[in-house]
């Protein structure tokens, strides 16, 4: 038994077809069937059910497959393991993000990392938290750069900076409560009006940073005027520039605001609302060096202001 036909397995299992997995595997279909047959003699059990197309495992042949599966992650851990012990940042990094961050935080420090590690190649993906969380059980991405605390005892979590979030209110006369609000220095959350209150769609942990903020409910937004609901925050910008009303956005994404719509900033009284952004990975992460140098690269280039906890709130994501 060895390492290569355990691949073999899985990708038959992932394509389901012989020819498939054995191109995916930069082998011939002859070479992989061989391996495989040796590996169900050598276990006595026959992993795959050939008489079906598409080709399935047999109900002994999953179970075989699970654990291939279980041997693989460690042996790749182990490999991690063996590099971070030598402090050594290369080979590949999968990084998920949410989208709230990734426009306005991934420009200021990924390209100078990439320079600085010219051996280390950079995955990234934009996924709402939900499949963050799911990304770095299954081993899917490496680590996460999101909003905590998670509460999830599989998970550990690097806190980097603390995001203040800021009203951004249309400053029209006519805006009913809004005019309150275009006025006062320092706002409180009930001095937003729910009616004119422009969120993002349902699956951002934003989202719900903002209902748990204003202290609002689903009930709330379904029985008032809050029927569009937004993908992103500059949609969420747009939408105050020219439909008027009031949303909420966090320090990063008022860095690039005009000279006209920093005058549409207002700042929460305290104790300021803010997100915590941490880096997070599976519980058995081992490339301490790779996560040290992503967490400097980032305090580098986050303004000062987001590394002060005192007198803040941290809002939860749930």
């Amino acid at each position: 038994m060895n390492i290569q036909q355990l691949e073999y397995i899985l990708a038959v299992d992932k394509h389901r077809h012989f020819a498939t997995a054995a191109g995916k595997s930069n082998v011939t279909q002859p070479t992989l069937s061989m391996m495989i047959r040796k590996l169900e003699d050598e276990l006595g059990v026959r992993i795959f059910d050939r008489s079906k197309q598409p080709v399935e495992p047999t109900p002994e042949g999953r179970e075989v497959i699970i654990r291939a599966r279980q041997i693989l992650a460690d042996v790749s851990q182990l490999k991690e393991f063996a590099k971070g012990l030598k402090n050594d940042i290369s080979g590949d990094i999968r990084i998920a993000i949410i989208p709230t961050l990734a426009p306005y935080l991934l420009p200021l420090f990924l390209p100078s990392f990439v320079e600085k590690h010219p051996s280390l190649r950079v995955s990234i993906s934009e996924l709402v938290t939900r499949d963050i969380i799911n990304a770095l059980k299954s081993g899917d991405a490496d680590i996460g750069l999101l909003s905590t605390p998670l509460h999830d005892p599989k998970l550990v979590e690097h806190p980097v900076f603390y995001e203040e979030f800021f009203a951004y209110t249309s400053t029209n006369p006519h805006a009913g409560r809004g005019e309150k609000t275009s006025n006062k220095k320092y706002l409180l959350p009930k001095d937003i009006d729910l009616s004119k209150l422009w969120l993002l769609e349902e699956g951002h942990c934003f989202r719900n940073q903002v209902f748990n903020l204003c202290e609002l409910k689903k009930k709330d937004v379904e029985s008032d005027r809050l029927h569009y609901q937004a993908g992103s925050l500059e949609t969420l910008k747009n939408l105050v520039d020219h439909n008027k009303g009031i949303t909420i956005l966090p320090l990063l994404a008022t860095k690039d605001l005009t000279k006209a719509q920093l005058k549409k900033i207002r700042s929460f009284a305290p104790p300021k609302p803010v997100r915590e952004i941490s880096l997070v990975v599976n519980s058995n992460y081992s490339r301490k060096s790779i996560l040290n140098a992503i967490k400097k690269a980032i305090e580098e280039v986050v303004p000062i202001e987001a590394f002060a906890k005192q007198k803040t709130q941290v809002l939860e994501i749930s």
